[in-house]
Order: structure tokens, then sequence, then C-alpha cells
């Protein structure tokens, strides 16, 4: 009789130790043995590959219901693993609005069977659903709050210091912030230049995101209540959360610290137009110095897809916003391989810090007890993203035709092997993440 359900063998395996070349026994979907040895009812043999805990992308759009014809639950989900994501969080502008009971209970009866991957989803906060949300934190297969402060893909909008001040009093679960002043964006359209995406930056720019993160950062402290900054995209944001660690963990995703709108918006167009906006190669650099000064808590892909004939409207009628879920991970293992980052970090930010910043249970570390959740790596291989690779529905990436060092060859989900050198297992198996629902008494 097997001893193991699955073995993986002779990889550089990335524990809580550190890397070490060794063996990891899995049962029944759970880590069980690390150094292990016997007979397993499947076996992979890892050398040369790196074993990395389960990737976690905590920022995801998926479209369904409703926008469908942008992606869906199943084509996102698959997208996410052929990038060796195992974990995705869903955020809530879809149509409907994820802002319900009823609504919440749809997406997770929508994913079942169908998602490739483990998966959360947002619940978004309203005026209308304020005083509601400590009880809809609370229920199965919900990630927690985000609240858009500033209007983007959606109708989702919580704007004024009254509003938040209510969302931010109901419940105890650490809410996600889209931090971008609607005021100051309203006062300054007329920046936008019909036809010139590069002014996207100058529409949206740096004062109206510090200014948001400055008010939801008051706020947050007054009602006592952890927050979660998404996609920061200036260095000036990022200095004032390290102030305010106690209080704010943060994200950055791998297109801001990737893209220079100098070079991005005459070679992308709409394409590089998303929102927050890619801004300059000066921030860019910016980013980079505090992620390397430990600030930032997690990566996000912030993947929002849209239809190529959508993003070949002229700006500003074009919509805002790029896939990412499926280059992730690829664009990081370059930054890894070109010096930027370490691989500790990146695991950090891709596994041990999503677990820490959300408290999911089981996952963010290869550790006895823990979910099977595996990322293999060949960390050497040199390859070109190609629109033939991409699976998001959406058809396109920014980063297509670009070169890379290092490439997710395996996705395992609770010891189920759902991607293997490019192919996809024949049965979905997401489930929805499972929270430690003590901290949130």
């Amino acid at each position: 009789m097997a001893t193991y359900d699955l073995l993986l063998r002779n990889g550089i395996v990335w524990t809580p130790g550190g890397p070490a070349e060794t063996h990891v026994g899995v049962r029944d979907g759970r880590i069980v043995e690390i150094g292990a040895h016997g007979d397993a009812a499947e076996t992979i043999d890892c050398t040369g590959l790196t074993v990395l805990p389960g990737v976690v992308d905590s920022q995801v759009h998926f479209r369904e219901p409703g926008l469908e014809a942008k992606e869906d639950l199943e084509s996102g989900s698959r997208a996410a693993v052929l990038g060796g994501v195992t974990t995705v969080f869903e955020m809530p502008n879809t149509k409907p609005n994820t802002d319900s009971a009823e609504a919440l209970a749809d997406k997770v009866t929508r994913a079942r069977d169908r998602m490739w991957c483990d998966h959360a989803f947002y619940v978004g906060a309203t005026n209308a659903n304020a005083d509601a949300l400590a009880e809809l934190e609370r229920l199965p297969g919900a990630a927690g709050v985000k609240i858009f402060m500033g209007s983007s893909t959606g109708d989702l909008l919580v704007s004024e210091d009254e509003s938040l001040a209510r969302v931010l009093a109901s419940g105890r679960r650490r809410v996600a912030i889209h931090a971008e002043d609607e005021e100051r964006m309203i006062a300054r359209e007329g920046e936008r230049v019909a036809g010139d995406p590069s002014s996207h930056p100058v529409w949206r720019d740096d004062e109206s995101a510090l200014l948001a993160t400055r008010r939801i950062l008051g706020l947050a402290r007054a009602a006592r209540r952890p927050i979660h900054i998404l996609h920061i995209t200036t260095p000036a944001e990022l200095e004032l959360i390290a102030r305010n660690k106690d209080i704010a963990t943060c994200e950055v995703t791998p297109q801001h610290l990737t893209l220079a709108g100098e070079e991005a918006y005459p070679r992308l167009g709409t394409h590089a137009q998303m929102n927050p906006p890619i801004r300059s190669g000066a921030h860019r650099d910016g980013l980079w110095h505090w992620l390397n000064q430990g600030v930032p808590d997690v990566l996000g892909s912030d993947h929002a897809p849209h239809t190529k004939e959508e993003k070949a409207r002229d700006y500003p009628a074009s919509p805002s916003g790029m896939p990412g879920v499926q280059t992730l991970l690829p664009l990081m293992l370059d930054h890894v391989a070109h010096g930027r980052l370490t691989l500790q970090r990146l695991v950090e930010l891709t596994s041990a810090g999503p677990q820490r910043v959300f408290g999911m249970t089981g996952k963010g570390r290869i550790a006895a007890g823990y979910d099977a959740d595996f990322t293999l790596v060949d960390l050497k291989a040199k390859w070109t993203i190609e629109d033939s690779w991409l699976a998001s529905r959406c058809g396109w990436s920014p980063f297509a035709g670009m070169e890379v060092t290092g490439r997710p060859v395996g996705t395992i989900v609770r010891g189920h092997v759902v991607m293997r050198d490019g192919g996809l297992a024949t049965q979905a198996v997401g489930r929805p993440v499972r929270f430690n629902e003590a901290a949130w008494e």
C-alpha cells in the first residue's frame, strides 16, 4: 500500500528554514512529511526544479457574472494555474456587484468544479450595505471587504469620509482599499487628452493617490480597523505606509514594477492604461527602493481583462485594466534572475505574506499539516511570453513578446497536479479558501 498519495522528489524545496534539497510527501491533500521516503501513488521527479509554496494572487477580476466576454471564473483560473498560481482572491465589481449574501453565494456556486485554483471572493462596500458588512465578511467564501475610494471599472464607489467611517466601523477583518481620491480626479478631468493615454497618469496624478491613502490611514486609525492598500504606485505612499504598519499592509503589482510610462504608452497605447496608472521610470525605481526596504507585504496582479475591441477605443473612452494573473510569476522570476530581488523575498510576497495579511488557514508555507499547494519552477529556463501561451479570454497581454528567465512548470493544488509542463489536468479542483475565524472575534 502506498505511503503517500503524492511524492515530490529531488527538488530544491523552499521550506520555512530556507531552501533544501529534499522530498515532500502528501496525503489527503496535505503535507505530511518533509524528507519523505516511501512509496507513492504518484511521484514527480523535481530534479533541477525549485519547489515553492503555492503562489497566491490576492487581487484578480475574473468578470463573472455579467462580463464574461472579457473573462469568466473558469478561464481566469485556468490562466492562473498555467502561471503557477494556486489561490486567488476575486474582486466584487461584476454585474451584479458582489455586495450581498446572495451575490457572494452565487459566485461560490459558480466556482464549484469550474475554478482550477482555490479561491475567495471580496464583498464590495457600498453606502447601502455598510451596516451589513460585519455579517457579510464572515460568510463562506468571503475574502473580506473591498472599498473603491475612486471610480474604476464598475459602479462600486464609497468616497466620502462619513461613509468610509461607517464601512470601517462594521466588521473586524482587514479591509482592502483602492485608494484614489474621487473629488480630486473629478476636478482634474480636464487633464485628459483625447487620443493620448499618456495623459492618464497626469489626470490620476500622484496627489490623487497620496491624498486618498493619507485619508484612509487616518480613518482606519480612528476606527481601529486594519486595512490593506492595493496596487501602490508612488514612493511617497510607501514612505507614508512605512510609518503606519501597525494599521496598514499594502500591495504592489508586477506591472508597476516592470513598466515605465515613458516607454509603455508610446509602445502599448491604451493597453498600458490601468487604475491607478503606470507612472514614470522614477516612480518604478522608487517602488523597488521601498520593496527592498521590506514595506510591501504582497504582490497582486490586479488581473483586469478587457477585450481587444474595447481597448481599441480612443482614450479616454478606452477602459482601464490589463490581464496579469498568468504573467505575475514569470515577470517576478525574471526580476529575481536579474538580481532585483531575492527568491526569499518573492516567496514572502507571494505566499507567506498573503497568509499573514489575510489569515488564511493551511496555506502560505511548505510545512507538515499545511495544504499541499506547490508551484514548481525552472529558475534557469529562458523563454518568450507568447500569445499562444495565454489563457485569458481577452487574448492579449502587455508582456507578449517579452523574453524572461524563470518559468512555472507545475502547479499543485491540495495535492492535485493541475498543471504540468503547460498541460492541464482533466478536472478543475478549486475550493473556497479557509480563514482563521478566531482572529475576527
